[in-house]
């Protein structure tokens, strides 16, 4: 039996409002192409590809994040694979990128890399530059590893299990990080999608700064003399982490913007 995919939409889109989703029409559009990959969108469907989508739908439903269930999300210039042992890259993040981008640099650390998105985006806007991305996390290093072959920079960059700078060697002109920052009693209030992922690339468990102490703390070894770290933050965030960079001897500290006007990137520089 065929199905109308017009009718199949609506009914799909109608669903997931009820569910909750914030942007239906987007998520159903998302997961019919899951089901009809390369076939025109007018193709009819087939029983076959009707009980996928109810499937894929269902998932929807319990606030899976989207990009969970199509394996993938749009970050800065290309589609990364994503799954649940990763963060979901996001658009607030690409000011990390944007701010980066204004200097120069040519080797770059991501503390805590997950997909590795921020890494991988700066090296493939820099084709001079080489990367090592850490994380504590086995399964998102394999992830990320699967992305630099995605973004054709595999060469130029290198993986570490670490915790924070444990494991890490070597001076950088840039080291950037987008680190667990909710604290643990705002948890609660949160989207549905974020109890799919990770919870340690979320929350430290304790009042969200924990990581910004050691990264300000640890980072001015590892850079080299005007090197810069960049780290995103909350957005109400912004002082506690300006005053962390400060205290750690940090200069021309800086408080950068989302496009929604929200304080997102706090950016230091080290000595000469």
């Amino acid at each position: 039996m065929s199905h109308d995919p017009d009718a199949t939409l609506r009914d799909m889109r109608r669903k997931l409002e009820l569910a909750g989703s914030p942007s239906p029409a987007r998520d159903a559009s998302a997961l019919m192409d899951v089901v009809q990959g390369d076939a025109p969108p007018w193709t009819p469907l087939d029983d076959t590809q009707i009980a996928r989508l109810n499937q894929l739908v269902q998932r929807r439903v319990q606030r899976e994040p989207i990009s969970h269930i199509t394996g993938k999300r749009a970050f800065w210039m290309h589609e990364f694979a994503v799954t649940a042992d990763v963060l979901d890259p996001r658009p607030d993040t690409e000011t990390l990128i944007e701010t980066a981008l204004t200097g120069p640099f040519t080797s770059v650390l991501d503390l805590g890399t997950g997909s590795g998105c921020i890494v991988l985006s700066l090296l493939h806007e820099r084709p001079q530059a080489r990367g090592l991305g850490t994380d504590l996390s086995d399964a998102a290093l394999t992830v990320a590893r699967k992305n630099a072959g995605i973004v054709g920079v595999t060469e130029r960059v290198s993986w570490q299990r670490s915790d924070w700078f444990s494991d890490v060697t070597g001076i950088f002109d840039l080291i950037v990080s987008n680190p667990p920052y909710i604290a643990l009693d705002e948890m609660s209030s949160l989207a549905p999608e974020l109890s799919h992922e990770p919870q340690m690339a979320l929350t430290d468990g304790a009042d969200g700064l924990s990581a910004y102490r050691t990264i300000a703390r640890d980072a001015p070894r590892f850079l080299a003399p005007n090197g810069r770290l960049l780290v995103e933050i909350g957005p109400s965030q912004a002082a506690a982490v300006s005053g962390l960079f400060e205290r750690n001897g940090l200069q021309e500290i800086a408080i950068h913007r989302d496009l929604d006007g929200r304080d997102r990137v706090v950016s230091g520089i080290k000595s000469p």
